[in-house]
């Protein structure tokens, strides 16, 4: 097999489908459709913009630090995470705080997944990904928008995402999945702090 989207009609891929794909090119699979990794095709590779790949290092350089003497670890991708053999991704940044579910890759439901949004992705992430997301349990999802400065989150209540909450760069975002953790937006969009951030630290 070449590439996954020259499927037969009715075919859902497997992880096995999956081994034997080229290694070149990144393919998550959802509900047994391939879907390419940030828009990535057989003719077409676009790189994550610059915004993309600060918003990113940023949330898991902020995250990593946070966790440094933590239970959990945060990961950045590549990295597939399993949840069975019709369902396997690969989010931006994740936490994962039950050890039992790292191994060669990650198997179950991340407590924390961050998807920063592109113009490849964006109806994936939002609709797709996020039902997903939902449907396996992953407590709290965020997306960012590093475009237009701003994170939407999702906390899973009574195993369903209520509502979500929007956050702009200048604000505190506090982790609905780990209690005590926080991050700072400015830090992540590399934004001016607000000033009265500014006054506590003098």
């Amino acid at each position: 097999m070449a590439y996954p989207q020259k499927k037969e009609a009715g075919k859902k891929y497997t992880w096995q489908d999956y081994l034997t794909w080229p290694d070149e090119k990144r393919w998550e699979v959802i509900d047994g459709e391939a879907y390419p990794w940030h828009g990535e095709t057989a003719n077409m590779s676009p790189s994550p913009s610059l915004q993309h790949q600060i918003a990113t290092g940023n949330f898991y350089g902020i995250l990593r630090t946070k966790l440094l003497k933590h239970r959990c670890r945060v990961f950045v991708a590549p990295l597939d995470v399993y949840f069975d053999d019709y369902n396997f991704v690969q989010p931006d940044v994740f936490i994962v705080c039950d050890r039992n579910k790292i191994r060669d890759k990650i198997y179950g439901a991340p407590d924390l997944t961050i998807e920063v949004i592109s113009p490849y992705t964006a109806l994936k992430d939002k609709r797709t990904k996020k039902m997903l997301y939902e449907r396996f349990g992953v407590r709290e999802y965020i997306l960012v928008y590093p475009e237009e400065l701003f994170v939407e989150r999702y906390c899973l209540i009574d195993n369903r995402y209520g509502d979500s909450e929007v956050f702009g760069p200048q604000e505190i975002l506090p982790l609905c999945s780990l209690e005590g953790i926080e991050v700072a937006l400015w830090e992540v969009f590399e934004v001016e702090q607000p000033q009265s951030e500014q006054a506590s630290n003098k």
